[in-house]
């Protein structure tokens, strides 16, 4: 008899739908075709297992198991149960009539117990894609599936539930999350703030400007000065996810397999900081079977490179296409896959080996040269995506003993929301354009505009600070958003001059 179940593939941050064929006649053999990876041909003992627990078996007959499309690679344990199922129905000890309608995924204890996944989400949104009626899963990925509405899903704790519901013996429960609701009772303010930041204000202003346009940034200042604490706590003055950001953002560390236990939907924006011995591979995605990178997983909010020169240079690189693009794609031989990666890079470094150059107590024991070096470690291409650079010195004693409470996270947010609202409006018409930083040098041209005394002063910096041309827009791009953030229309002088002093890297005299 020939039975066909339905699971599904996931490539990239999407899924597709494979069909299980199972055909059973007289003979002693078990094919299973398709292109199955060694962990799908290995599901022939887990099955076996986990029916006996049950007080089923897999019938001694001949077997014919495909996998359609049969040019895509089948990977993982998850396909366990639509195999089971298929096999149990093909040989008439459940009835098969109701199984098609299903999309069923889940690997297999020996015991018959079911394991989570990964890559719910981008599965049950193809199931609701392609019609069907309901979606059977391991429980652990229930809530994580239930996002996804119009599609009933059902969470289950063994093999036996899923035999007992085909043969109408039960019912199982269906889990019914309400997004909405589930994503507004979820927000929340994060518990690292700004106000506990004793002094550095000059810092948390380009961080607030940075926030608003979602320009990249990078923190150069000696050890202890707080560039680690002030970038972890950036995510909390950026604007909240919308829902269709959160529904992307799950979508891709389900893929990963870092959603974590009875999660439904991510609300907090990410914060990805990987360690600096990270590989490419690692940082942009890719493998042998490809899965996002930290990239990919800080799509939507922020990767944090910390000690910027003690990346690798080629893992440096590989981000310069990503960073003007904000997505990578994947290529091997037979498929292509993309993966979005519009993240905010926030990344810092001290200013020489030693650590102490241009520290106002500790002299630099770097020879000279040793500085530019040390800088150059990071290439003029990279640092060209990079708009804002800030100069972070230590704090004195008198204002890291000081009772005073500074401005909290969440005013600063409030201002951050307000720019970006400003912001939207102005590129609601532009595709893929959501902040000041993608500006075009066509829409820096329309929306920059600076009067005469703007001109002459921008001028004067670029001459007199030895501002690299790459500088220009990039001042340009700041200060539209210092102007938003005053509610400003027109760009003005000060608001060029504040833009201006960010551009340290940029300047002749810098390590030199």
């Amino acid at each position: 008899m020939l039975v066909k179940t339905y699971g599904s593939a996931v490539q990239g941050i999407d899924a597709l739908t494979i069909t299980v064929e199972v055909n059973i006649s007289a003979g002693i053999n078990f094919f299973l075709v398709g292109l199955p990876d060694n962990a799908v041909k290995e599901s022939q003992q887990r099955i076996d297992s986990a029916l006996r627990e049950c007080g089923y078996k897999i019938p001694g007959k001949k077997i014919v198991i495909n996998m359609a499309p049969a040019d895509i690679r089948k990977e993982g344990s998850a396909y366990d149960l639509p195999l089971a199922i298929g096999i149990l129905a093909a040989d008439e000890q459940i009835p098969g009539d109701e199984v098609h309608k299903y999309m069923i995924m889940g690997e297999l204890s020996l015991d018959g117990s079911l394991n989570p996944i990964k890559g719910i989400l981008p599965i049950a949104i193809r199931a609701r894609e392609d019609g069907f009626k309901g979606f059977i899963l391991p429980k652990e990925n229930a809530r994580e599936a239930a996002v996804v509405d119009k599609l009933e899903v059902f969470g289950v704790d063994n093999i036996k539930q899923v035999i007992d519901f085909f043969k109408g013996d039960i019912k199982l429960d269906q889990t019914i999350i309400d997004t909405r609701k589930e994503f507004s009772n979820s927000l929340k303010s994060s518990d690292l703030d700004f106000s506990d930041v004793k002094g550095q204000e000059n810092v948390k202003r380009a961080m607030e400007i940075a926030a608003a346009g979602g320009h990249n940034l990078i923190m150069v200042g000696p050890p202890g000065a707080g560039k680690t604490m002030l970038a972890k706590r950036i995510s909390g003055i950026l604007p909240p996810l919308t829902l269709h950001e959160a529904l992307e953002t799950t979508k891709i560390h389900s893929v990963a397999g870092k959603i974590a236990k009875d999660t439904s939907l991510m609300v907090a924006r990410p914060f990805i900081s990987p360690h600096h011995t990270i590989s490419d591979v690692a940082l942009v995605g890719g493998g042998a079977f490809p899965q996002p990178g930290a990239i990919s997983l800080a799509h939507n909010g922020v990767l944090f490179l910390d000690e910027l020169p003690e990346f690798k240079r080629t893992v440096l690189e590989v981000m310069r296409q990503p960073l003007e693009d904000r997505q990578i794609t994947i290529s091997r031989a037979k498929f292509t896959v993309d993966y979005p990666a519009s993240f905010m890079l926030v990344s810092s470094m001290n200013p020489c080996p030693c650590g102490y150059y241009n520290h106002p107590d500790k002299d630099c024991v770097c020879s000279t040269g040793m500085v530019q070096k040390y800088l150059n470690k990071i290439s003029g291409p990279l640092l060209d995506r990079i708009d804002i650079h800030i100069e972070v010195v230590p704090v004195p004693f008198s204002k890291l003993s000081e009772m005073k409470a500074s401005e909290n996270s969440e005013t600063v947010r409030t201002r951050v929301i307000a720019a970006r609202d400003i912001q939207s409006e102005r590129f609601k018409d532009a595709k893929e354009v959501y902040a000041n930083a993608q500006m075009s040098s066509k829409q820096i041209r329309t929306y920059c505009e600076i009067d005469a005394t703007g001109q002459s002063l921008l001028k004067n910096a670029m001459e007199k600070l030895g501002l690299s041309a790459r500088a220009y827009d990039r001042i340009l791009k700041v200060s539209r958003t210092i102007a938003d953030l005053s509610n400003s229309e027109a760009i003005q002088a000060d608001h060029l001059a504040e833009a201006i002093q960010y551009r340290s890297l940029d300047r002749d005299n810098w390590g030199n």
